[in-house]
């Protein structure tokens, strides 16, 4: 159940293209999966947006929270008048390869310089509480690879990601938020934010004046790891969030680069458990470009742009779903499963399986994991 593709260059949305967008995304139960599924199944957000009540209706909802055409047209202005734009996966400036990964944001705001962002890329990530050597190793990594063509990516928290967005500067690094791209976490942070803008860009999935929480955190981390063909983890502790980065990087096919730490030190335990698994070692910025240089000589294939595909959608019929319905649920629990799995037990089509998924999420009663798996929430 991959994204929908088009054949075709970059399309930039119209405007009215673009709310629909952004009310699609901000309306209740939808997230970038489902916004992709919806766009799949009914050619365009606003074909997806009118059929959203009958949809959450058929799950179990009684009702379902549409964006406003009026709160979303103020969340645009309000874009606008930060400095920042609203970038959609579809448009020419949209980080290439996060474009692959499964749950891409179908909208981005970005602050700053947008064109950066299709630059090869290379995230930094590591602890907040990082010792002088590892903040010191992490700026200097940070620099050579910026200096090879290559655009830093961070999370702009304390300690190591600050010290890769210092060392990238000059050469070029984008600060990925986990609240607003108005909201500066944490403050001591403001003046590099000033500079990340200045020359760089941050950007986030979420709305203006969103501060950030834990929940974010996570959904920031899938955008670090989705932007950069592979991530560098200096200094991480076993509980780190780093090695959630590095997970999300593995599960996105990614390369895992991390720095060797003394074996007496807790903050370095999360890194060299990732080394044991399998991850490089790094020792200098030679080592990094010794496997992202081959792999970028190898061409990396881009899917095509996806796209409002208003032309040639294919229905699914409602005596099919209707039909197959009380059989899925049956077969939905608490425990997650794979997508393909569910459609193997119940002998039925992939067009039908989406659509009672689709009804489920809606509703509010179906939520996924990685790795194309779902899981009820409460009693069907």
């Amino acid at each position: 159940m991959g994204l929908p593709v088009l054949n075709g260059t970059r399309k930039s949305l119209t405007d009215g293209e673009r709310l629909d967008w952004l009310r699609l995304i901000r309306s209740e139960n939808v997230g970038p999966i489902t916004f992709h599924r919806l766009l799949e199944r009914y050619g365009s957000a606003g074909r997806a947006l009118e059929a959203l009540p009958e949809l959450a209706a058929k799950g179990g909802a009684r009702r379902i929270r549409i964006a406003s055409k009026t709160d979303t047209a103020a969340e645009l202005e309000q874009v606008a008048g930060s400095g920042a734009q609203l970038i959609a996966l579809s448009e020419e400036h949209y980080p290439p390869l996060l474009r692959q990964t499964e749950g891409a944001p179908p909208l981005i705001a970005v602050i700053g310089h947008p064109h950066l962002l299709i630059k090869k890329a290379l995230a930094v990530v590591g602890g907040r509480n990082a010792s002088a050597n590892g903040l010191g190793l992490a700026e200097r990594l940070a620099r050579d690879v910026g200096a090879e063509g290559y655009l830093i990516v961070s999370g702009m928290a304390r300690g190591i990601d600050r010290a890769a967005h210092e060392g990238a500067i000059d050469s070029g690094t984008a600060a990925v938020l986990a609240g607003g791209t108005d909201v500066i976490y944490p403050k001591e942070n403001s003046d590099i934010y000033q500079r990340i803008v200045d020359g760089g860009a941050a950007l986030s999935e979420m709305p203006l004046g969103t501060k950030p929480q834990a929940r974010h955190f996570p959904r920031r981390n899938r955008i670090i790891s989705g932007m950069a063909r592979g991530v560098l983890v200096v200094e991480a502790t076993q509980k780190s969030g780093s090695l959630i980065t590095a997970r999300f990087a593995a599960e996105q096919n990614r390369e895992v680069f991390a720095v060797p730490g003394s074996p007496l030190d807790p903050r370095t335990q999360g890194a060299n458990q990732l080394i044991k698994d399998g991850a490089h070692l790094v020792q200098s910025a030679a080592d990094i470009m010794e496997i992202l240089s081959g792999l970028f000589q190898s061409n990396l294939e881009e899917p095509q742009t996806i796209e409002n595909i208003d032309e040639n959608v294919t229905p699914t019929s409602p005596g099919d779903v209707d039909a197959g319905r009380g059989a899925i649920k049956k077969l939905l629990g608490p425990t997650p499963i794979a997508v393909d799995e569910l459609i193997r037990r119940c002998q039925m089509s992939l067009a039908v399986v989406s659509t009672v998924l689709l009804e489920l999420e809606l509703a509010g009663r179906l939520e996924r994991h990685p790795g194309n798996q779902v899981s009820t929430i409460g009693e069907l």
